[in-house]
């Protein structure tokens, strides 16, 4: 009896001790959570691994693409960013990483994430000459501005997103105000979605930017147009994510990388978090279903990263060693 209550004591003992090993290695961390879905998620969901697996202190802080590679390239703060769109900060972050102030993780969108201008699928299937965006730009009575029903309307990203800063040069490249068209910037996120909802329900015409993967795209029936040219990687890089770029020229989006960023004083000290975070991936198809179940359940965030972790068992222990996974499991 005395023998084995040692051993349940030095078991408990070593279980212990390697827990605080594994959170000195980690300690307290600050991530990023930006202010579209998926990249939302994926805060939460490194929060409750970091913290559960890892014995992490997370806290999440606000982010945006730009102001957040900005503060981690020149303040060191926050530490991690789950889903940076490398397009939007390419030569920066490059840099960046060379000179050794950021560390690139996991490409955590392992297909990708799509960009352009869309319109409703009933508005395509209506005018079935709407292809590209100069065959939308040719028909601004069909996407009006409801503040100047004379003209059209390009919805833009809120401020912040470097997306404003592309759609901005493309809406000057393909000469949409001499078109008839206004630029339409989106206050938040919300205001953005909510735009293209209220166009499904009344059943008007809608032009503008957005991605994939979202669960507003899963949701409503929307076409991506054509941008008529081939992606220029030298044109993108030097003007049409430049902003104020005098003399932009049309150009297609590329398909765009969600990398994980972490500063190179994170990844020094972080240890086997570390390898989780080079780790982590998810496809379109898994993250778009977790977004539609979020969105239809109008659950937060971190509910979304639990659902994830309930629903996905045989994608995320993948991503940690057994005795991790089995960490997380019982926090659960």
């Amino acid at each position: 009896m005395k023998a084995a209550l040692r051993m349940l004591f030095l078991s408990a003992m070593a279980w212990a001790c390697a827990s605080a090993a594994v959170a000195a290695g980690c300690g307290a961390v600050t991530i990023a959570e930006m202010k579209w879905g998926s990249a939302a998620i994926a805060a939460n969901f490194d929060k409750i691994i970091l913290e559960a697996g890892y014995g992490c202190s997370v806290e999440i802080v606000p982010g945006d693409t730009m102001p957040t590679f900005a503060s981690m390239d020149g303040k060191g703060t926050p530490d991690v960013a789950p889903e940076l769109w490398v397009k939007g900060v390419e030569i920066e972050l490059s840099k960046a990483i060379a000179a050794g102030r950021l560390v690139e993780g996991a490409e955590i969108l392992a297909d990708g994430a799509v960009e352009g201008w869309w319109i409703p699928k009933f508005v395509a299937d209506a005018n079935p000459s709407i292809r590209t965006i100069e065959d939308a730009l040719a028909r601004p009575d069909l996407f009006p501005d409801e503040n100047d029903p004379a003209k059209g309307a390009v919805f833009n990203c809120p401020t912040g997103w470097s997306c404003k800063i592309t759609t901005q040069n493309l809406f000057k490249a393909y000469y949409a105000e001499a078109k008839g068209f206004n630029l339409i910037s989106a206050d938040t996120p919300k205001d953005l979605d909510a735009s293209i909802a209220d166009a499904f329900e009344r059943k008007r015409g809608w032009l503008g930017y957005y991605w994939a993967p979202t669960a507003l795209i899963g949701k409503y029936d929307m076409i991506r147009l054509g941008m008529g040219v081939p992606y220029s990687e030298m044109e993108w890089n030097t003007c049409t994510a430049v902003s104020g770029c005098a003399r932009p020229r049309r150009n297609a989006y590329p398909t765009s990388q969600g990398v994980t960023v972490t500063t190179k004083a994170f990844a020094d000290r972080a240890g086997p978090a570390m390898d989780y975070l080079r780790k982590r991936s998810w496809d379109n198809g898994t993250i778009n279903d977790v977004l539609a179940w979020q969105d239809e359940h109008s659950e937060s965030s971190r509910n979304a990263a639990v659902y994830f972790l309930e629903n996905y068992p045989e994608l995320w222990t993948t991503w940690v060693p057994e005795e991790i996974a089995a960490r997380i499991k019982r926090a659960l």
